[in-house]
């Protein structure tokens, strides 16, 4: 993984992620965070982080989400 994707998700992707209500989710992270020992809590971190990049990464490519481009001048 790139310094700039683990940069992107420290300080983009992550905060967005934390920012999300969880709602009817919340019981579970708390369920699985509390029932996994601290070691592998460090490595449910790595695999979150992987995880959220490459999804990011998938939207990226496909441009989910984004409106389409406004026509060019010139009609092409």
């Amino acid at each position: 993984m790139s310094d700039f994707m683990l940069w992107l998700h420290a300080n983009y992707i992550r905060p967005q992620i934390d920012a999300v209500e969880k709602n009817e989710y919340e019981a579970h992270f708390f369920n699985v965070l509390e029932k996994l020992p601290p070691a592998n809590r460090v490595n449910l971190e790595y695999i979150l982080e992987f995880t959220a990049i490459q999804a990011f990464l998938l939207g990226f490519r496909t441009s989910e989400g984004l409106p389409p481009l406004p026509p060019r001048a010139g009609g092409v």
